[in-house]
């Protein structure tokens, strides 16, 4: 058993400790992982994206849900299951905490993996984040097929608006 106060925001744990505590979570559960494309993001928007990558997940656990738990107030269309959206669940509910944990460290892992061919953009210490760094590399480099191009500040360095 883990302990529940470990179990938190997973921007709020140490890189080493997240990534140690989604070894363990993974180990003891049942989990899946969504993800969606830059063009899919693009078309439909962060948030339906989102909801989309979040369908993907729920729809391919091993095990299927008495009750899907979701953080924020927004949930996927015609999920196949009850569910209920909890506003900063991530801090409240012990399992939101620990999906939100296994999501963030895949999330780093992929973009650590592409930092090593996009090494100006500081993937490998920012993760894609639009840091100062990051803005200037793009502004620099340029906008790569890995950017999100509705993003506000590559859009309108694409426009050549600076930041």
């Amino acid at each position: 058993n883990i302990n529940k106060n470990l179990l938190k925001d997973s921007k709020k744990i140490s890189p080493q400790k997240r990534k140690k505590l989604a070894n363990y979570i993974k180990k003891n559960s049942t989990y899946s992982i969504g993800k969606a494309s830059i063009k899919e993001i693009e078309k439909l928007n962060i948030l339906q994206a989102t909801l989309l990558s979040m369908k993907r997940a729920i729809n391919n656990l091993k095990d299927k849900p008495n009750i899907v738990l979701i953080d924020g107030n927004h949930a996927p269309k015609n999920l196949s299951y009850q569910y209920r959206t909890i506003v900063q669940g991530d801090e409240k509910i012990p399992a939101i905490s620990a999906a939100s944990i296994i999501a963030k460290v895949a999330r780093d892992r992929y973009i650590t993996r592409l930092a090593k061919n996009y090494i100006p953009y500081g993937w490998h210490t920012n993760f894609g984040y639009g840091t100062k760094k990051h803005l200037n590399a793009i502004n620099k480099f340029g906008v790569t097929k890995h950017h999100r191009k509705s993003f506000k500040p590559v859009h309108n360095i694409l426009l050549g608006k600076k930041k």
